[in-house]
């Protein structure tokens, strides 16, 4: 059984029916937005109400297992500590890049996502309405940083990069990553993200980082 307060940050906490739904709901938000009820969630994918109080809890439960689905198609690729060398390193942060924008350029996050700006405020809004902005950034954002963190620090551990403040370097990373996409898919405009294109783009943003953050010989160790 999946209690809402679990913290799905891969897919392995998740049994396939339970992905079924969250796929239902994922489905909802890009045809209907804001008006997503366990009603229609229940109707869509054939499951009674009361399954999903089981497994989510409540609506706020339901929107962040949703959210915490997204977002665990952004894989990592696991590194070895102790025999990191520079093509792994290089495989993990262009693997990471490449699902992330495939994940950030897909109909359910971009549906997701506006609706999350619509909704962001205090955690527990006046009107009674969950807040999924707080949810899209804690369970999205700020999950994939601690998902690749630990990667980068493995790369400092072995020498390969330099940085004084992780979460800077990813900040860093994250940028040339994304670049400008999000807010233009957001804003409406019809990029063309194929995957030679995704793959090129994770390609470059991984090697300007290595440029930055790369370990060079009398390097001084910076932000």
């Amino acid at each position: 059984m999946l209690q809402a307060s679990v913290d799905i940050d891969t897919a392995e906490a998740l049994t396939e029916r339970q992905k079924t739904v969250l796929d239902a709901a994922l489905r909802l938000l890009v045809e209907e937005g804001d008006q997503l009820t366990m009603t229609a969630v229940a109707r869509r994918a054939s499951c009674s109400k009361e399954t999903l109080y089981k497994w989510f809890g409540d609506r706020d439960g339901l929107l962040t297992a949703t959210v915490q689905w997204q977002a665990s198609k952004v894989r990592v690729v696991p590194v070895d500590r102790k025999g990191l060398d520079l093509a792994s390193l290089t495989a993990s942060l262009e693997r990471f890049a490449s699902d992330w924008l495939k994940v950030i350029s897909s109909d359910t996050s971009i549906a997701l996502n506006r609706v999350a700006v619509g909704r962001a405020g205090p955690i527990r809004r006046k009107d009674g309405k969950d807040d999924l902005g707080a949810i899209v950034l804690e369970n999205g954002r700020f999950a994939l940083a601690r998902r690749l963190k630990p990667v980068l620090e493995a790369g400092r551990q072995a020498g390969l990069l330099e940085f004084s403040d992780a979460e800077a370097a990813f900040r860093t990373f994250f940028g040339l990553v994304a670049r400008d996409v999000q807010i233009r898919l957001l804003l409406g405009d019809r990029l063309e993200l194929t995957d030679a294109v995704i793959g090129g783009d994770a390609v470059r943003a991984t090697q300007q980082f290595l440029a930055l953050y790369g370990a060079k010989p009398g390097r001084k160790v910076s932000e």
